[in-house]
C-alpha cells in the first residue's frame, strides 16, 4: 500500500487495512509505504497516519524517499493498494475504500478478502480515491483532499 502522509482520506484505507489483518490473519504481509518528497525529512513522514499504520499488527512502515518504491510500482494515488501472490504474480492492483474517505463495505476489500481465501473475486481493479503521492511533481501537499 502506497499513501501520502497528510492525505485526510487515507484513514479510512488504513482503517481498512487493519479489516483486512483481522479477517484475515497470517494469510499476507502488509507494506505500507509513505511518500516522502524530495527535500523533506524523515520527520515529516511520520503523522499520526504513520502511527496509525504502525499500531496494526504485522503491518511493516516504510520511508518512500522520493517516492522511489511507489515508481517502482507506477503508483499514483494515497491508497494504491497491490496484492502479490506466492508466486510474485500481480492479483490486485487498486483502492480499498468506496470514496474519498469512507470506509466501510467495498469492492476492494472484499475482492483482497476474495483472494485470500482462495476465491475468484467480483473485482480486481477498483479505483483508487486520495491524492496525488506527488513522486511525479514533487508535490508537499495533499491538495486534492483539502476543501
Amino acid at each position: 500500500m502506497f499513501l501520502h502522509p497528510r492525505c485526510p482520506c487515507s484513514r479510512a484505507t488504513l482503517g481498512e487495512l487493519e479489516q483486512l489483518v483481522a479477517h484475515c490473519q497470517g494469510k499476507f504481509s502488509a507494506q505500507v509505504w509513505f511518500i516522502q518528497p524530495e527535500g523533506m525529512e524523515d520527520e515529516w513522514v511520520k503523522t499520526d497516519l504513520w502511527h496509525a499504520a504502525a499500531a496494526i499488527p504485522g503491518v511493516q512502515v516504510n520511508v518512500d524517499h522520493e517516492g522511489e518504491e511507489a515508481r517502482l510500482f507506477q503508483a499514483v494515488t494515497s491508497g494504491q493498494t497491490l496484492l502479490y501472490d506466492s508466486e510474485g504474480r500481480l492479483v490486485f492492483q487498486g483502492g480499498i475504500t468506496l470514496g474519498r474517505g469512507h470506509a466501510g463495505d467495498n469492492p476492494g476489500r472484499d475482492a483482497i478478502e476474495s483472494l485470500l481465501k482462495q476465491k475468484i473475486p467480483s473485482a480486481t481493479s477498483p479505483p483508487v480515491f486520495g491524492c496525488a503521492l506527488g513522486w511525479v511533481n514533487n508535490q508537499k501537499e495533499c491538495k486534492a483532499c483539502q476543501p
